[in-house]
Order: structure tokens, then C-alpha cells, then sequence
């Protein structure tokens, strides 16, 4: 099954698309497939981090996460730096819902 937007199709993927510059500073669209099982660890890992620090000021980016092992770490950069293996997902992708 895949997740799409909140809703269940086919296989377990999320598609979103992201806006990017290329060389010329000219806005294309790229897809980003995220697994519905990496997203919702990713979740977990967020909104475990919302409960431990409610009053935080840092508003994270994002979550890094492990596809295979599904851990994680919360964050603040714009343009973080991933381990292979890894997946980014920020958090506007964060807050869909998946079934």
C-alpha cells in the first residue's frame, strides 16, 4: 500500500515535491518518495522531542532518519548533512497523515 497525501494506494510511499534552484537560480519542482514506515518513526521522533521540550524556542527543520534501523535525530539546520542511509524530512512533511 502507499500512502499519497494522507491517502492509501499502492505501494508504501509518500511523494512530495520539493522546490530546488539549479545552477541558473531557475525554480524546478524534484520528487522526494519517503517510505510510509521512515515517516512514521520520523513522527514518533518528532512529536516525542514536542513533549520532552514544549517550551523550546529552536524550532526544528526536520528529522534525520535511518531507513533501515528507523532512527532519527531532530534537526535545526536548513541544509543538513546526511549519513548514507539517511532520509531528511522536514517538518511540513512531518505534519501529513499516514494510515
Amino acid at each position: 500500500m502507499r500512502c499519497n497525501k494522507g491517502k492509501i494506494v499502492e505501494n508504501k510511499t509518500v511523494k512530495y515535491t520539493h522546490k530546488t534552484r539549479d545552477i541558473k537560480q531557475q525554480e524546478i519542482q524534484l520528487p522526494i518518495t519517503i517510505d510510509c514506515d521512515v515517516l512514521r518513526a520520523a513522527q514518533r521522533i518528532y512529536r516525542s522531542y514536542c513533549v520532552l521540550y514544549p517550551k523550546n524556542d529552536r524550532q526544528p527543520c526536520g528529522i534525520a532518519i535511518n531507513r533501515k534501523n528507523k532512527q532519527g535525530q531532530i534537526i535545526f539546520r536548513k541544509k543538513p548533512i546526511l549519513l548514507p542511509g539517511e532520509s531528511f524530512i522536514s517538518t511540513n512533511q512531518l505534519e501529513i497523515e499516514v494510515h
